[in-house]
């Protein structure tokens, strides 16, 4: 596929219509509604100006909430995961008849140099490419169709080389290690619908091959304090893997802002084949209870019970937990800082795997944005014991520093070039295999859709 094409037609495909998401005359950047945070159901939008959109069909105060239920349609992150209401959506948002469109994309054209005996370089590119369909049904229901594609297969199933990163296979017998694993070009196909009862309370059903479950919080590529990294998190396996799981069914409800959900789903992660759309049987669990208090916090506990979850280790079951709180605020006239804080465990055979992580990003005006991120993980796969797949127990550290800066291409695309710089922190034990400074840098570029 042609990404960078694809966007621009995509930018071009309907002027009249497009407008840019986060830029809607009437609203304070996000913060609509500040003073409930939820009740975005009950507004009354005739007066709003908003240019270029013909919206004969579509009732706007249902429009404007989410599709699982009456709050702002900015709260809703990848999966049925939340983030703030003051997050922003990057990307077009279309109108055709009774259908919102919304279309988020990003390509990344990296340079990736890993230093120290275990490092390695490549160039690769990464990104994806998501289309959201919404419409009402009925007085009180809501559809969402939503496809997500990626470019990752074609970096090779090696994947990209990131110091203190495992989990999954690049030929379905050796673990990867010390690399990033590609995530598959379907990156999600799912449907939901949600029935809202009254302005503050709705019952949802999402379905998604892939899709995500009720665990963790949003996934990294979607997360507002650290989606402008290219750079995948050593804690990806704690906290977000599932968010490509290949069968999905998650039933919930919502009472202002409070979710509370629970997931049956195919706990296999995906095989090294990338191009390929799995099935299986739908034997895991997950539940997650989620709070929004205020349109800039949002809370996450979750809970999961995954069956042979890894292709290497097929006997052994595990157990995940995590929690998370993310605080997203605007920034100046334009601009936004976005903080998330998250825990996971996996626990099996009696061995309890924890990670902890803080990251941030600033934007603080419309060229730039600056993250970093702090990890620690306790990892029992950096070193493969004899005949299996887990060795000894280290407790690891990254720290990743970054910026990047966009250029407008046009209204709705542009161009930016960023850098980041990784530290790594292994015990001693370690010494002799990542040497007694190892680290990270990488350098891209990028288009995206804004």
């Amino acid at each position: 596929m042609n990404w960078p094409l694809a966007a621009t037609l995509l930018a071009l495909a309907a002027p009249a219509a497009a407008q840019d998401a986060t830029a809607m005359p009437g609203m304070d950047h996000g913060q609509a509604d500040q003073a409930t945070g939820h009740d975005m159901a009950s507004m009354d939008m005739s007066h709003m100006d908003m240019p270029g959109m013909d919206m004969p069909a579509m009732d706007m105060g249902h429009a404007m909430t989410g599709a699982l239920g009456p709050y702002a349609m900015t709260r809703e992150a990848s999966g049925t995961a939340w983030q703030p209401d003051a997050s922003v959506h990057d990307g077009l948002q279309l109108m055709r008849g009774p259908w919102m469109l919304m279309v988020h994309g990003v390509l990344n054209g990296v340079y990736d140099n890993q230093y120290g005996p275990r490092g390695a370089e490549k160039a690769f590119v990464s990104g994806m490419l998501m289309v959201m369909a919404q419409r009402p049904v009925g007085d009180a229901g809501t559809l969402q169709l939503r496809a997500m594609v990626s470019p990752d297969p074609f970096m090779g199933k090696s994947g990209y080389p990131l110091l203190l990163a495992t989990g999954e296979t690049a030929d379905g017998k050796t673990p990867l290690v010390d690399r990033q694993h590609p995530h598959d070009l379907f990156m999600e196909l799912s449907a939901s619908y949600a029935y809202r009862f009254d302005a503050a309370t709705s019952a949802f059903v999402y379905a998604g091959l892939p899709g995500e479950p009720a665990f963790g919080p949003p996934a990294f590529m979607h997360r507002l304090s650290v989606m402008d990294s290219p750079e995948a998190p050593i804690s990806h396996h704690w906290l977000d893997s599932t968010h490509i799981t290949f069968g999905v069914v998650t039933f919930g409800v919502v009472r202002g802002g409070w979710k509370l959900e629970a997931s049956r789903y195919n706990g296999r992660e995906p095989d090294q084949h990338r191009f390929d759309i799995e099935t299986g049987a739908l034997d895991s669990t997950a539940a997650r209870l989620s709070w929004n208090p205020t349109a800039n916090w949002s809370l996450q506990a979750s809970w999961a019970d995954e069956k042979s979850p890894e292709q290497l280790d097929p006997q052994v079951n595990q157990r995940k937990l995590s929690a998370s709180a993310i605080y997203t605020v605007p920034f100046g006239d334009h601009g936004w800082w976005s903080t998330t804080a998250a825990w996971g465990r996996r626990s099996s055979e009696g061995i309890d795997l924890d990670a902890w992580v803080l990251e941030s990003a600033l934007k603080p005006n419309a060229a730039w944005t600056i993250f970093g991120r702090a990890e620690r993980v306790d990892n029992d796969e950096l070193t493969v014991a004899a005949g299996g797949h887990h060795g000894p127990t280290y407790t690891v550290g990254k720290v990743s520093v970054g910026a990047v800066h966009d250029w407008p291409l046009s209204t709705h695309l542009s161009v930016g070039l960023g850098a980041l710089y990784a530290f790594d922190f292994v015990p001693s034990a370690l010494d002799a295999a990542y040497g007694d400074d190892p680290r990270g840098a990488m350098v891209f570029t990028r288009l995206k859709l804004r």
